[in-house]
């Protein structure tokens, strides 16, 4: 469906994610907000990004202030996302020069701006992976590919409270040190 395995990869990584939660309540490392609202919040992103690439429609509801309650299965609210974004995406050929995508500064180089979407589902499915007490779904090699692109992008976002502060680096493999660079206790538990 889309000619970016980043994208792929993450998109799998949050379907595996979401399989593997049971209790939609429960807290994730995203203090404040239960699996429910990250997921939400994820699908939210997703629907952005797509809109900010097709000039089509946005979330109907605003994914920084998700209500939490679910109306069915998740992976009813989650898989039409996901195939919006990789929709829009396949449209964006590997060579474009710069796509506009809502993440500071909006305007970036085509691989970069996929990079921000694979980064955005790939850190709530670690979320939603950890708030369930499952194993990360990240690849090491996902988490390797991401880190430069959070690098570039995530530094503006922690003013807004997109991300925490960075935690030390510590010894851990590449999965840990993403979630570390990210704001995020690879440890976290509920």
């Amino acid at each position: 469906m889309t000619n970016w395995p980043i994208l792929v990869d993450s998109h799998d990584a949050l379907r595996a994610a979401v399989a593997a939660v049971t209790d939609w309540n429960a807290p994730t490392p995203c203090a404040g907000w239960t699996a429910a609202q990250v997921l939400q919040h994820a699908v939210g992103d997703q629907i952005a990004f797509a809109a900010f690439l097709t000039g089509g429609d946005g979330p109907s509801f605003d994914p920084f202030s998700p209500s939490g309650t679910l109306d069915g299965p998740p992976e009813d609210l989650l898989e039409p996302a996901l195939k919006l974004a990789a929709e829009a995406w396949a449209g964006v050929a590997t060579s474009h020069e710069t796509v506009h995508i809502p993440v500071p500064p909006n305007d970036m180089p085509a691989g970069l701006g996929v990079g921000a979407c694979a980064l955005d589902a790939a850190v709530h499915a670690w979320d939603l992976a950890k708030s369930a007490g499952a194993p990360s779904p990240l690849p090491t090699t996902l988490a390797r590919d991401l880190l430069p692109v959070a690098q570039q992008i995530v530094e503006p976002l922690r003013a807004f409270g997109a991300y925490a502060t960075a935690l030390p680096a510590t010894s851990g493999d590449e999965v840990a040190s993403l979630m570390r660079y990210l704001g995020r206790d690879p440890h976290w538990a509920s």
